[in-house]
């Protein structure tokens, strides 16, 4: 049963052929989270997944969010995903932490104050 798009075959041979046979994507560089942007338009002829790809990545979008957009499982996505980094139509990258710990003197100045309440 597909979770994306109604009427979307999920059939074996519908992966093989979506992968050209491939189970593994050569490539280390998509975790769930990994953010992928387009780095150019779609074009004619190029495999439907992929111009989906690109149209939805036109802002930084995480691998499970492309995945559950297609209605595709995340191992067959990264294979497409590696298919177009490595054609440079993609760029990729992980998330900014924005979450720095605080200077241990400061800790240290809380610390104080909060004895001497």
């Amino acid at each position: 049963m597909s979770r994306g798009r109604p009427g979307r075959d999920d059939s074996p041979d519908r992966l093989y052929t979506l992968t050209g046979g491939r189970s593994r994507s050569g490539s280390d560089a998509f975790d769930l989270v990994t953010l992928v942007v387009t780095e150019c338009d779609p074009v004619p002829g190029m495999q439907s997944e992929h111009a989906a790809i690109l149209r939805m990545c036109r802002f930084p979008t995480a691998v499970v969010e492309i995945a559950a957009e297609l209605g595709l499982p995340v191992s067959i996505v990264r294979i497409l995903l590696a298919d177009l980094l490595g054609t440079g139509r993609i760029s990729a990258r992980h998330p900014r932490s924005t979450y720095l710990l605080p200077d241990l003197d400061i800790l240290e100045q809380v610390l104080v104050g909060l004895r001497n309440l």
